[in-house]
């Protein structure tokens, strides 16, 4: 096989604008995926960024060049092509983004039928080299592209899953970050009865805020001050194609990804009993509490939505959750969302009668957990055999699912390597001892920088 461009990865497609990816290769991945998939039609969508709108174009004349005809339904989130993909039984979709990568990047997403993951051991890379070599076969007769207005579609089914009865008036800020959530949240704002306060809801692909990626801590400040300037109840915030949500309470604390699997998996098991939940190795001991207390099975999975998902259809599961906030719903066709989270959530707080930071709490005493801690290491491997040494000894049990876990009984670690980026990401949790979660922390720490 040849050998493939350097901007693809082991889920998608991402790399610097022209350096790595350009309108060419764009034009060359679009004929390749209607080749190799043999499809006759396709969804394409883009994000904001300023490079999206020329890719996806792109795109979209490759598809046809093959002969397949294209659904375009414009600027959306990840989440609207895989719905568009599935709901209309389309032979697959393109997404041009790049998520919460730097401005000079951008990438794609594809799907085959039923938004399906392509992924690197599942195609992704055949493409990869087919697009090198010419990018496939030419029509004599192209295709031909059509342009559809999916949101209202979209919107309408995400009401129907969530189930939404009886909700409090509840003020939420939410936080767009001038990626693609702001105009869906408000769509949906308008079905809900709570009061919006809506940040950077705008979808401004020069990102005057700075690029939406929630997951680091120096970007959660304005969502936090928000929260508590305006009392609202909950806080809200997206990366750029709004495939991730994350969570603040009444105070403007950040929720840890992790304690909302816990969250989701429960209220998913209330709906349907005895269910299989799909979770990550990061952090798990809350999520295999809250799961076999609410009568689920749980089942520990490889990271990585192509992993996540497969295991779900095999295992039928009704809900897969990773610690870095992607959440997966059997319902929405197998696939991760950044809108269903919130709207379950704002339902269990209206059930309960309880605040998010009193639906999170006793699970944050039980299993203190350190967060995702990333370092850029020049050879991660060697760490990786280091650590090992170091802790097997005193470990309970190890586990390879993805990088290494130990359980030393009181307290377990992971540490693993990036598929997207060139670091190695470390989790620390104990049982209900956040002092000796710190400390250990600390200690796995000093051993990495040192």
């Amino acid at each position: 096989m040849p050998a493939i461009p350097a901007c693809f990865k082991a889920y998608d497609v991402r790399g610097r604008v022209p350096v790595e990816l350009d309108v060419e290769l764009a034009y060359r991945i679009g004929r390749a995926t209607a080749t190799w998939l043999g499809g006759r039609t396709f969804a394409v969508g883009r994000d904001c960024r300023l490079t999206s709108g020329e890719l996806c174009d792109a795109v979209a004349r490759g598809l046809t060049a093959a002969g397949a005809d294209v659904v375009d339904i414009g600027e959306c989130g990840t989440e609207m092509i895989y719905h568009v993909t599935a709901a209309k039984g389309l032979d697959g979709g393109i997404m041009v983004t790049a998520s919460h990568n730097p401005m000079d990047h951008n990438g794609m997403k594809l799907v085959r039928e039923e938004a399906r993951p392509i992924s690197g051991d599942s195609g992704l890379h055949e493409i990869g080299a087919l697009a090198v070599s010419g990018g496939g076969a030419r029509a004599a007769a192209p295709g031909r592209v059509t342009r559809l207005d999916h949101r209202e579609a979209y919107v309408a089914d995400l009401l129907e899953l969530a189930e939404l009865s009886d909700l409090r008036p509840l003020k939420i800020v939410a936080n767009g970050g001038n990626g693609c959530a702001g105009p869906v949240v408000r769509a949906l704002a308008a079905h809900l009865p709570c009061e919006f306060v809506h940040l950077h809801d705008e979808p401004d692909g020069t990102f005057p805020h700075g690029i939406p990626n929630p997951l680091l801590p120096e970007n959660r400040g304005q969502t936090a001050a928000a929260v508590r300037a305006h009392g609202a109840d909950l806080g809200l915030a997206w990366d750029g194609d709004f495939d991730r949500c994350f969570f603040f309470d009444e105070t403007g604390a950040f929720i840890e990804g992790y304690y909302l699997v816990g969250l989701l998996a429960a209220a998913s098991l209330r709906r349907h009993p005895g269910a299989a939940i799909v979770h990550d190795p990061r952090l798990v001991w809350n999520t295999v509490a809250m799961v076999e207390a609410a009568g689920g099975r749980p089942l520990m999975n490889k990271t990585g939505h192509a992993f996540i998902k497969e295991r779900m259809r095999a295992e039928d599961a009704v809900y897969g959750g990773e610690m870095s906030a992607h959440h997966y719903f059997r319902e929405f066709h197998y696939c991760d969302s950044g809108m269903l989270p919130w709207l379950l959530v704002i339902q269990e707080m209206s059930r309960t009668g309880r605040r998010l930071s009193e639906l999170v709490a006793a699970m944050q005493a039980a299993y203190p957990a350190s967060g995702e801690i990333n370092r850029r290491l020049h050879d991660p491997d060697e760490v990786l055999i280091a650590l090992e040494r170091r802790y097997a000894p005193l470990s309970r049990g190890i586990d390879r699912t993805d990088g290494i876990s130990m359980d030393m009984g009181e307290w377990r670690f992971n540490l693993r390597k990036s598929n997207t980026e060139p670091v190695i990401r470390l989790n620390v949790e104990s049982r209900g001892d956040a002092d000796l979660m710190r400390a250990k922390t600390a200690e796995i720490m000093a051993l990495l920088d040192g």
